[in-house]
């Protein structure tokens, strides 16, 4: 073989282990961030065929191009979305996140979104001491995107790269967080909602807890208080009430008294009569629905204020 042959051949192997690992590195980048192919390869084109500055190039300008899309997206209406619920054993937290359709609102990505963004909010505040009295505390939009998450990015920035991805106006509209001191007990609902009873995070259309006091939290109790959380979401009581104080309606349709309001499991006794057998007393409760109208209140509970 002569010299030019040798160089010829040695080129032409040279050219076909640098596209193979040129393809090799591609596939890595796709199966690793999800990101198209043509956006992958431009990424690596880019950055000399280096994984790891490919994929931060990536997210660079995913996230350019979603605080732009965020921007263009932010007046589209968002009725769709879900509510997440995750809980401790002293502490909660029902959040929602809304959406322009219920096609996306059912996409893995979004799902992924809530899940993560509703367990952020929850370390955010583990940072609160032991409490003698119950601590509730209710976040706007504004509260929400400046908590922190995953890679020191804000929730704000998270949101922008899910809108960047799924390309609808997603909003992180409000959540509620409670914290009990030691003899307070929690329950909490989604619905519709799978039974995955070791789920870190549920989602559903609607979500509901309850702060409650028992002298025994054993598996009837606590069986009973969560068909409790089904009621609030399906008979969307108004208020506890109080024996006394507030009177039943004439009309049983139209009562919006939780403890006068016939149990949705078992029709034929009041929500009353039941914590009353079972020993429950009902200390507070919330609930969300996914885009419901929500009044405006004159002086907002804000951040750190107590129930």
């Amino acid at each position: 073989m002569n010299h030019k042959h040798f160089l010829q051949r040695l080129f032409h192997a040279n050219s076909v282990l640098k596209s193979a690992s040129n393809k090799n590195n591609l596939a890595k980048l796709r199966k690793k961030t999800g990101y198209t192919f043509s956006n992958c390869k431009k990424a690596l084109e880019v950055n000399n065929n280096d994984i790891a500055l490919a994929e931060k190039w990536l997210k660079e300008q995913a996230q350019a191009l979603g605080w732009s899309k965020a921007t263009k997206l932010e007046g589209r209406s968002t009725l769709q979305g879900l509510i997440g619920l995750t809980m401790t054993n002293e502490s909660s937290l029902l959040m929602e996140i809304n959406c322009e359709t219920d096609f996306v609102a059912r996409n893995k990505s979004f799902t992924s979104f809530v899940e993560m963004s509703v367990d952020n909010c929850l370390k955010h505040f583990k940072q609160h001491p032991e409490c003698n009295e119950l601590l509730k505390i209710n976040l706007e939009n504004k509260d929400l995107k400046a908590i922190v998450g995953p890679e020191g990015k804000t929730l704000a920035d998270h949101t922008a790269l899910v809108i960047s991805k799924l390309g609808e106006n997603i909003n992180l509209r409000r959540a509620t967080y409670i914290k009990t001191p030691a003899n307070v007990c929690l329950a909490g609902y989604t619905h519709p909602t799978l039974e995955k009873m070791a789920a870190k995070v549920y989602t559903g259309k609607y979500g509901s807890l309850i702060a409650y006091t028992t002298a025994r939290n054993d598996n009837t109790v606590q069986h009973v208080a969560r068909q409790i959380c089904q009621h609030i979401v399906g008979m969307n009581p108004t208020k506890i009430g109080i024996h006394g104080e507030d009177e039943p309606m004439e009309n049983k349709d139209e009562e919006s008294v939780m403890i006068y309001q016939d149990f949705l499991i078992d029709p034929s006794i009041t929500v009353g009569q039941l914590i009353q057998d079972v020993g429950i007393n009902i200390v507070d409760f919330i609930r969300f629905e996914c885009g419901e109208q929500i009044e405006e209140v004159a002086d907002p509970v804000k951040v750190g204020q107590r129930a």
